[in-house]
């Protein structure tokens, strides 16, 4: 990923706030043949310090479930159009439309597994942390014969995480008054991610003045 000096983060903490506001993501591997395949998936997050262990499954019929070893994982964060009317300097210094946003790259080897006990374990907990989100209580109950019997067709996968490459572009490369200004701009927008990016643009700046 092409990560100007000014966006570049390295914050693991970031990583954590990324995920768990959208634990959605794109899985990117390459088939026998060098191509690449995508699959976009939900998924479970664990860090210890920078040991970063995430989990999943794909459908059975899925090809990527027989893609093995290194493999890129997106996490996408908020994103948002800048226009160059909110910046007090548009003229004299012909600004231009950009895109702020926040987001991950993490790279590293994937295992697929068909293990029973491991494949109930990822189903309950992704079931369990999703469920919670919407207020509601459905569980994967393993003793059942119909929920367990699920199981075969999916494949689990383990993805273990060996290099984070975090880009947070938030104006960092503007004067003040531009943040302010566009930060001002996006929060009239009716988006929740402009108003999610104005919020981390704004906060970038109090660091700045620190």
């Amino acid at each position: 990923m092409y990560t100007p000096r000014a966006f570049a983060e390295t914050d693991l903490g970031e990583l954590d706030r990324l995920i768990a506001r959208d634990a959605f993501v794109t899985l990117i591997t390459t088939d026998a043949d060098g191509a690449p395949f995508a699959s976009h998936l939900p998924v479970l997050y664990a860090r210890d310090g920078e040991r970063i262990l995430i989990e999943g499954h794909w459908a059975r019929p899925n090809p990527q479930a027989r893609h093995a070893g290194p493999a890129l994982l997106i996490v996408h964060g908020p994103h948002a159009y800048l226009s160059p009317g909110w910046y007090p300097d548009k003229e004299t210094a012909a600004r231009v439309p950009t895109w702020n946003y926040a987001i991950a790259h993490l790279y590293g080897t994937l295992e697929p597994t068909e293990d029973t006990a491991a494949l109930a374990g990822i189903v309950a907990r992704l079931s369990q942390a999703n469920e919670a989100r919407v207020g509601k209580d459905w569980q994967f109950e393993p003793e059942r014969q119909d929920h367990a019997s699920q199981l075969r067709g999916i494949i689990g996968f383990r993805f273990r995480v060996e290099r984070v490459e975090l880009k947070f572009k938030l104006s960092q490369n503007h004067p003040e008054a531009n943040v302010r200004g566009a930060a001002a701009g996006l929060r009239e927008q009716d988006d929740p991610n402009a108003h999610e990016i104005a919020t981390r643009m704004l906060d970038r700046l109090a660091r700045r003045a620190d």
